[in-house]
């Protein structure tokens, strides 16, 4: 059914109600602006605390069975070729390009989810602050992995690329495949287009998705547990700062643990040549070993998400926190 069209003065907004429609679209953008950087410094903070332990996951999910003995071995041949500073964070131009807007528009997302989610259901407000249920911020997690898998999906396929090179010895005189990351966009756009670029997308939206439901809904369960509340059991609104890294680091592990089999898949389906298929992939590692070739660096992924998602949160909040103290 179209609007109707005002037919007299009477009929059209006061001059109050579009003044307050304003101010909350003003509000709505500031809150999403702010959610957007703040995320941002929380992608940074992941980043230079989480790479080695990605670096050491990725090489041990895509290395030909019997390479690498274990974790440590990643870490003890790595330093022998490369060195220790630059063997373990190789390939980090890319994720610290690419982790920054990505964490942007994750936090973005999960800010729009829940706006999406207070505008179909019942949120109730208590100390200014919105009493979201485990179902609504899943909802909202999950929402938050839609707009994140455009530029997460080929940045992991460069970092993957730039972080497996490392694992082939050079003969005398030769270089690395990739020079960095864009040389590697050059390449695969050179080599199949913008298919080549995005390959591995379909599994990176099936392990972000559930992922992300889980990722948010931990940490906002875990830090409403530890956080003040009234006595009511409503959460104040108070920031406890070790309940931010107790649950972001809660979080890092519950989102890994239900899809790490689907990063795996997207780790082999991104670093494969030629033009792999996921039931393909699916079928090759389940023949190389079972449901244990599902789990490669499984250890280092548990130990990544404690510290690395601890970082992210606490960047995060104290983003949004110097916010408030320098604009409100």
């Amino acid at each position: 059914m179209a609007p109707s069209i005002p037919t007299s003065t009477e009929d059209l907004p006061s001059q109050e109600k579009i003044e307050e429609k304003a101010l909350q679209a003003t509000s709505a953008l500031v809150s999403y602006t702010r959610s957007f950087a703040a995320g941002g410094v929380g992608g940074i903070c992941a980043v230079i605390v989480g790479h080695p332990f990605d670096l050491v996951k990725v090489r041990l999910q895509t290395a030909e069975k019997g390479v690498y003995s274990g974790a440590m071995d990643v870490v003890r041949k790595t330093a022998a070729r490369e060195g220790l500073r630059k063997g373990l964070y190789a390939g980090v131009s890319a994720p610290l390009v690419g982790v920054t807007p990505m964490f942007a528009v994750s936090f973005l997302g999960y800010d729009w989810g829940k706006s999406i989610v207070s505008s179909l259901s019942t949120v109730p407000v208590v100390h200014s602050t919105p009493q979201y249920s485990v179902a609504q911020i899943s909802a909202a997690g999950f929402f938050s992995a839609i707009p994140m898998t455009a530029i997460t999906a080929p940045f992991e396929r460069v970092k993957v690329l730039l972080q497996i090179q490392g694992q082939k010895k050079l003969a005398p005189g030769e270089q690395p495949k990739y020079k960095n990351g864009v040389d590697v966009v050059r390449q695969l756009y050179r080599e199949g287009g913008v298919r080549s670029v995005f390959r591995g997308s379909a599994m990176t939206l099936a392990r972000d998705g559930p992922g992300s439901a889980a990722y948010f809904a931990t940490y906002e369960s875990v830090k409403r547990y530890l956080t003040p509340k009234d006595a009511n059991g409503n959460v104040t609104g108070e920031l406890s700062m070790p309940a931010v890294v107790t649950a972001g680091g809660a979080a890092g592990v519950a989102m890994w643990i239900p899809v790490f089999p689907v990063d795996t898949v997207k780790s082999r389906l991104q670093s494969a040549e030629g033009r792999p298929t996921i039931g393909g992939t699916i079928s090759g590692l389940w023949r190389s070993g079972g449901y244990k070739a599902f789990f490669p660096g499984f250890g280092p992924a548990m130990a990544r998400a404690v510290p690395a998602n601890a970082a992210t949160f606490l960047g995060v909040e104290l983003a949004k926190k110097a916010f408030a103290n320098l604009f409100d």
